[in-house]
C-alpha cells in the first residue's frame, strides 16, 4: 500500500511516498501544502496520507538538512525503483554517486554508462526520476556547465535553486537567486500548524 506524508523545509513543503519499507517517490518543494498535495496526488493517486514510520522520519531529517544547506549524502536511503527501466536504473545509480556541490553533464553520465552517444537518453531518464533530491537529477547539467532542462514544476528555476543551496558551480547568471534562501541561513526547527515537524519557511520576497 502506497503511503505519503508532507513535511516542511526551508524552501517549501515537500513529500515522500513509501511502501514496504522503501521510498517510492519524492515531491520537490512547492509554494504551499495545497500545491504540493495536488501535484503529489497527480503522480501517486492511490497513495494515502499516513504518519511516517521511523525510516521515513530519518529520511525527512536528511532532506530537511540538505535543503537548509547542510551537506548530506542521501544515497543510503532505501529506494523502491522496481517500476523504472533497466537503463533508467543505471542512470540513477550514477546520479546517486554525485555529492552535494558537485555536478556531472549528461554526456559525462552517458560516458560512465559506456554509451557516449546516449546523452539525450540520459536527460529523458532523469526527467522521469520518481525520487528527485534523493536521486539528485538536479546535479546533472548540460555541456559547459549550463543548467539544461528540468522537468519538475518550476523547471530550470527549481534546478538552480537546489544547486545554489548546495553551492554548486554553474554558468547561471549571477543575481538570479537574490531572493532565495541560501545555505547560510540557519534552519529553525518548529512544529507548524498542522503538527508536522519541519523548519520555518522564509517569508516570500
Amino acid at each position: 500500500m502506497l503511503q505519503f506524508c508532507l513535511f516542511d523545509t526551508a524552501i517549501g513543503p515537500c513529500a515522500l511516498v513509501w511502501r514496504d519499507g522503501r521510498i517510492v517517490g519524492a515531491q520537490l518543494p512547492e509554494p504551499d501544502d495545497e500545491t504540493a498535495l495536488v501535484r503529489l496526488t497527480r503522480r501517486f493517486p492511490k497513495a494515502g496520507e499516513a504518519v511516517p514510520p521511523a525510516f521515513i522520519e530519518a529520511a525527512i531529517s536528511e532532506v530537511v538538512a540538505l535543503l537548509a544547506g547542510q551537506a548530506r549524502d542521501l544515497s543510503h536511503l532505501p529506494l523502491d525503483l522496481d517500476d523504472v527501466s533497466a537503463f533508467e536504473r543505471r542512470v540513477y545509480d550514477i546520479a546517486l554517486t554525485i555529492p552535494p556541490g558537485e555536478t556531472l553533464t549528461y554526456g559525462e553520465v552517458a560516458r560512465r554508462l559506456g554509451e557516449p552517444g546516449a546523452a539525450r537518453a540520459v536527460g529523458v531518464a532523469l526527467g522521469r526520476n520518481p525520487v528527485p533530491i534523493i536521486v539528485p537529477c538536479h546535479r546533472v547539467l548540460a555541456a559547459g556547465g549550463r543548467t539544461g532542462g528540468f522537468s519538475a514544476e518550476g523547471g530550470v528555476e527549481t534546478k538552480l535553486r537546489l544547486l545554489t543551496i548546495e553551492r554548486a558551480r554553474t554558468d547561471a547568471v549571477p543575481g538570479l537567486f537574490d531572493a532565495l534562501p541560501l545555505a547560510a541561513r540557519p534552519p529553525g526547527e518548529r512544529l507548524n500548524r498542522t503538527g508536522r515537524q519541519g523548519v520555518s519557511s522564509p517569508s516570500p520576497p
